[in-house]
């Protein structure tokens, strides 16, 4: 079976699983063993990629030389672009078909409105947080300045000492690779886990809210990025769009978190011939701060809570709400439903009440196992568009696979 499964390519793999899923959670709904594959795939991704950041971070500053380009501005300047155009789309979404959600305890709705400087000053000393902490809960942007720190450290030592460091790099991304090798069965569990617990049963009452949330990233995901991706390049963006979604963003679907699928894109980057030195960096980076998925979703929900209790939301407060997602999403965890939490700081915005703000937390859980795969299907395979567009349009290179 293993010799017959490796004539097909990963993402052929992934969807064999998948069926297989579907069919075994049609069949046999109650052998919940078959869904720890899933559990034992995502927890195994999310485990060794703080380990793989740092490493691959560390080794491609150390070795990095002098005059080397690394297309960060461009990559930074794309992600933070993206982020917020989705915040735009998705509060035009909201404004032009407006949602009401079941509530209870309605009344005395509103309160005074609370700034975001808690969470961005949080956000900011989150930052510098222990670098063994953060490995463990894998707190990317701090292991982005510690990785950075020790690479940038480690370039004024000896040749044997970077050798050292690279070989430890080596050795991770090998482990990764073998765990990888195991997407087909992770992805088996994780199918058979939602078909075999029903969790679409409970959405019938929500089509509307998931319609927007959906057609908001959908919008983003083969109009906004693509027109992105073509002012950078001039050249038809679909090609390249089309690869990510399909080797990037299916993977990223199911596993359901962009620390997940950290490893599947800097494998991708591989394939696409990027600089190492670049996406080693910008991929970690974007499951950070590239959140468009997450800026569609806070302000969507946020405004579905304001509209079913009949509140006004002036133009100006609505901009502000598309800068506050903007920088919210970028704190957003790169965890299943990490954007869910972020919902109550853009409430207090509008001047919507905690407990009104957790009950449309409430409602994002329910709705969450469609919302959040497509939200991460977004988030990560634009990790891997926005670091090959900026590659591709420094360089002047053609989208190619080797």
């Amino acid at each position: 079976m293993l010799q017959l499964l490796k004539k097909f390519t990963l993402v052929q793999r992934i969807i064999i699983g998948m069926l297989f899923g579907i069919l075994l959670g049609i069949i046999t709904p109650n052998f919940v063993f078959i869904g720890i594959l899933g559990e034992l795939f995502v927890g195994a991704l999310k485990s060794i990629a703080p380990i793989l950041v740092f490493m691959i971070i560390t080794s491609s500053l150390a070795q990095h030389k002098a005059g080397e380009k690394t297309h960060l501005n461009s990559v930074l300047i794309l992600y933070l672009s993206g982020t917020f155009l989705s915040a735009v789309v998705a509060v035009t979404a909201s404004y032009m078909f407006p949602v009401n959600v079941p509530l209870s305890n309605v009344s005395a709705v509103a309160e005074k409105s609370k700034s975001a400087t808690y969470f961005i000053k949080s956000m900011i000393l989150k930052i510098v947080q222990n670098p063994i902490k953060s490995m463990i809960e894998g707190n990317y942007l701090s292991l982005l300045l510690w990785s950075s720190l020790t690479g940038l450290a480690a370039r004024y030592t000896k040749e044997s000492t970077k050798e050292i460091i690279h070989s430890f790099s080596k050795i991770t991304q090998s482990v990764v690779k073998c765990i990888i090798s195991c997407a087909p069965f992770g992805i088996l569990g994780l199918v058979f886990t939602s078909v075999s617990t029903k969790g679409l049963d409970a959405l019938g009452a929500y089509a509307k809210l998931i319609g927007i949330l959906v057609g908001s990233m959908a919008f983003v995901a083969l109009i906004v990025y693509p027109l992105m991706v073509f002012i950078m390049l001039r050249k038809n963006p679909y090609p390249l769009v089309f690869f990510c979604l399909k080797e990037s963003g299916i993977p990223a679907f199911f596993t359901r978190s962009s620390a997940a699928n950290i490893p599947i894109n800097l494998e991708l980057s591989k394939k696409l011939s990027l600089n190492k030195t670049s996406y080693s960096i910008s991929i970690p980076l974007g499951s950070t701060i590239n959140m468009g998925g997450a800026a569609i979703t806070i302000p969507v929900m946020s405004l579905s809570a304001a509209h079913t209790l009949g509140m006004n939301i002036h133009p100006l407060t609505a901009l502000l709400l598309c800068i506050v997602s903007t920088l919210a999403a970028c704190g957003a965890s790169g965890i299943a439903g990490g954007s869910l939490l972020l919902i109550p700081l853009a409430c207090s915005l509008l001047g919507t009440k905690n407990d009104i703000a957790m009950q449309i937390v409430g409602v994002g859980f329910i709705v969450n196992v469609i919302q959040d795969s497509i939200e991460t299907m977004l988030n990560s395979s634009s990790d891997l568009l926005f670091t090959a567009t900026a590659e591709y349009a420094e360089t002047k290179k053609s989208f190619s696979i080797d």
